[in-house]
């Protein structure tokens, strides 16, 4: 579906329930099929005196200090849309309509696997209208010290990350993924969130981080990992910033045919860059798939890098 020319949405409705991982709040969300060219769009039920409509676009991003938080005129908003929407990119879901009876999209088990589970088991459908992808034309770049974002010309999907950290559970790590559902599924899609256990104790401190558990995020305590089961890969913490980055570049509103490379990045970062290319008239273009997509093919080195090459490893948990 990834790669079709076509534009796709939900064969059958899909609910899933969970808690928010920073709200803390028991929520339900239901999936629905929508028309061609209508994107993706929450829509907040339990709020019914004003606008519940919140699109999930760039331009609506209104914060990024812990998830990607998206709003509307109406002051509705939405929060920690990214694994979701990361699932949908990686699977070719284009339209659906998000019904959702709270504040923030269910944690999960702090990755995207069971959202791809879920829009598996509902289906997807083949729909009329063309997709058209965004094809980056040239390179652009966001900086923030020791943070950067790439956008390059590719001929195809590529997501790279590197981290580091002064943490020996975590050090330097860095991955690049060629998006596919398959690749996705194996490769990205069970990397959990993960966070410190002396910020996750401030963070609920100041009435954060109210639903985060060892069961839908990594916790790490000095040199340890506590979560019982350890890591599902040894690189899990940059893939997590790799699934992450997918999920935020789809707020472009389409599939990205380039290569985004992030260096110690988050949403923040992610959400400017888009800012960045869509002030930049000729660094982009969008294209129906049924044409040839092409573009030179480059390698994946945009940016600074470190730590050792990516070594694939097997799920252990």
């Amino acid at each position: 579906m990834l790669m079709s020319a076509s534009q796709h949405t939900l064969k059958s409705p899909l609910t899933l329930m969970g808690v928010g991982l920073h709200s803390g709040a028991n929520t339900t969300i239901t999936m629905d099929p929508a028309p061609a060219s209508s994107g993706i769009v929450f829509v907040r039920t339990d709020i019914l005196d004003r606008d519940n409509v919140v699109p999930a676009k760039w331009d609506h991003v209104v914060d990024t200090k812990l998830c990607t938080v998206l709003g509307n005129k109406a002051g509705v908003t939405v929060s920690t849309v990214e694994h979701l929407l990361s699932a949908c990119a990686a699977l070719g879901l284009d339209n659906a309509i998000i019904h959702i009876d709270g504040p923030e999209v269910p944690i999960m088990d702090g990755s995207a696997i069971k959202f791809v589970a879920a829009i598996e088991r509902a289906g997807l459908v083949r729909q009329k209208a063309a997709r058209k992808v965004l094809r980056i034309k040239k390179t652009v770049s966001y900086q923030e010290a020791e943070k950067e974002v790439f956008l390059s010309p590719a001929d195809s999907q590529y997501f790279g990350f590197e981290i580091s950290f002064d943490n020996p559970a975590i050090g330097r790590q860095k991955f690049t993924h060629h998006l596919k559902e398959d690749s996705y599924r194996a490769d990205v899609a069970s990397a959990r969130t993960f966070g410190f256990l002396h910020e996750v104790e401030a963070l609920r401190k100041i009435g954060l981080a109210r639903g985060g558990s060892l069961e839908n995020a990594i916790v790490v305590d000095g040199d340890k990992v506590l979560n019982p089961g350890g890591l599902r890969f040894k690189t899990e913490f940059v893939r997590h910033k790799v699934l992450d980055a997918i999920g935020d570049l789809y707020l472009a509103g389409a599939q990205l045919y380039g290569h985004y490379h992030g260096v110690r990045a988050g949403h923040a970062m992610n959400n400017k860059i888009l800012h960045v290319l869509f002030s930049q008239p000729d660094a982009f273009e969008l294209v129906e798939l049924a044409a040839p997509v092409t573009a030179p093919r480059i390698p994946v080195t945009a940016g600074r890098h470190f730590g050792e090459a990516d070594m694939p490893v097997a799920v252990t948990a």
